[in-house]
């Protein structure tokens, strides 16, 4: 264990497995490293990397990270494992002057997106190999199957996963989030490690995927001393279900039944050849479900936004009609004005046509700047606000009805400031405060309860952040109560 003994680290027992039974014997390595967040990845990435170095087996590291960790990287590779990297900049590029960046420099930390974005830099990166390459947060290396299109969406970072495992001869991911819920990019995202064992299309009850030899994971509970004691304080769970209140329930009941009937015409859509916009259309009615499931605020805001877009959109469609009466230019064609049905071909309006794809917001992290992450929701909102599955003026109408009905039930409900969800969050956070003080009766545990309380009020508010991840349809609170972590999920009684 030479990385051990000259680097200024003291590894725990699961770091030292990792890097002597589950890396350096794998050669050529291909592995999913997804221990649980704090089990220390960077320090084994560093002992593993180090090892190597020291067998005279790597001339050659690249580690590409998300932007706001590669100083990081950078710091702790140096001072604890006294190795030498550079963090990939432009101006690198312009020294190497039409050299290939990537042979000057043998010992490099990137951006995982200033190298996907660029097709100058990937058609450098396919021209060279590399003796180990790490990707931290590898997670963000997905590709998505995709239901509406029928096909697989290859992210960029996906294409650049894929690349630098075919030019790597060691390649170490690392996450602790490798799954999403999703089996079939579960499979897709492994297919970076082994492309033959996940290859095709995933499939529930006919395939299984198969990790062994590629990956391991170990949580919290699991990571313990030399002298075996747990590295993490216990975590305790429990779920609280609670009653919806009647106006809470007919609200519920009425924008569901809207979300469903509308869902339902996107397929259409979609089944009918235009995927674009039956694709829009999905994607905005989710929204509405997370904003509906987060709190009445945020569901009346999105409703009223919506409401006043499609009208606008009701008045272009009317303007249009009548402009296309007495316009040659136009190839729209006008049925009778009482169907209000015009068929909704102009030239242009494909191109002026809204367009997100829902698989980028899974790409959305803190790379991006203030103004970017700004001019991204901005776009959702659009599209939430404005796709409709409505294909002719009366069938606008008539959902613009539908919208008005349900903003007064949602203003109504608004109106009572009864949310049972953050009645029942609140009860559960008093009753664990006031345990606290029971327990602990010092000032300064008072201190530290009231502070814990505040906190946990700051992140439970209801917020109409589309993505907030307190927009799901349960919300997890997390607050350290004494020498415990207690997870409360609040959950709408089925």
């Amino acid at each position: 264990m030479a990385a051990v003994n000259s680097s200024d680290v003291d590894p725990l027992p699961h770091q030292i497995r990792a890097v002597y039974e589950e890396l350096l014997p794998r050669i050529p390595l291909r592995f999913l490293l997804a221990d649980d967040p704090g089990a220390g990845k960077t320090i084994m990435a560093g002992l593993y990397l180090k090892e190597l170095i020291l067998r005279a087996d790597c001339e050659r590291a690249l580690i590409v990270a998300p932007g706001g960790l590669v100083e990081q990287w950078r710091e702790e590779l140096s001072q604890k494992f006294d190795l030498s990297f550079e963090i990939f900049n432009r101006q690198m590029v312009d020294d190497a002057q039409g050299r290939n960046v990537f042979d000057e420099h043998p010992f490099l930390i990137a951006r995982m997106d200033q190298l996907s974005r660029s097709d100058d830099l990937i058609e450098q990166l396919s021209d060279v190999t590399w003796d180990a390459v790490v990707v931290d947060e590898a997670h963000r290396m997905s590709a998505h199957y995709s239901s509406w299109a029928g096909q697989v969406d290859e992210t960029k970072r996906f294409r650049l996963g894929r690349l630098l495992a075919e030019t790597a001869h060691n390649f170490l991911l690392m996450t602790a989030t490798p799954h999403a819920g999703k089996e079939e990019d579960f499979q897709l995202f492994m297919s970076l490690l082994d492309r033959d064992r996940f290859e095709g299309q995933f499939r529930a009850g006919v395939h299984r995927t198969d990790t062994r030899g590629l990956m391991r994971r170990m949580v919290k509970e699991e990571l313990l001393t030399f002298e075996g004691k747990p590295l993490f304080p216990e975590r305790r769970a429990y779920t609280v279900e609670y009653e919806l209140s009647d106006p809470e329930r007919e609200l519920y009941e009425l924008v569901t039944g809207y979300v469903r009937t509308e869902m339902g015409r996107a397929e259409r859509l979609a089944q009918a050849g235009d995927k674009k916009r039956g694709n829009n259309v999905g994607f905005a009615l989710t929204v509405l479900q997370r904003r509906l499931a987060s709190s009445p605020e945020a569901i009346l805001r999105s409703l009223e936004r919506r409401q006043v877009r499609l009208e606008t959109r009701l008045r272009e469609w009317q303007r249009a009609t009548d402009e296309a009466r007495y316009s040659t230019s136009m190839t729209a064609s006008i049925d009778e004005w009482s169907t209000g049905r015009v068929a909704l071909d102009f030239e242009d309006a494909s191109a002026s046509a809204p367009s997100f794809n829902p698989d980028e917001f899974d790409d959305l992290d803190e790379e991006i700047s203030e103004e970017e992450r700004a001019q991204f929701e901005a776009r959702v909102d659009q599209v939430v606000d404005l796709a409709t599955a409505a294909e002719s003026i009366g069938e606008l109408r008539a959902e613009i009805a539908i919208l008005e009905d349900l903003i007064r039930v949602a203003r109504r409900v608004r109106l009572l400031d009864d949310d049972k969800k953050w009645v029942e969050l609140r009860t559960i956070l008093d009753d664990q405060l006031a345990e606290v003080l029971q327990t602990h009766s010092p000032v300064n545990m008072r201190v530290r309860a009231v502070s814990v309380y505040s906190h946990l009020w700051t992140v439970t508010l209801p917020t109409v952040r589309p993505f907030s991840t307190n927009s799901c349809a349960s919300r997890s609170v997390v607050g350290e109560i004494g020498a415990s972590v207690v997870v409360a999920v609040v959950r709408m009684r089925p």
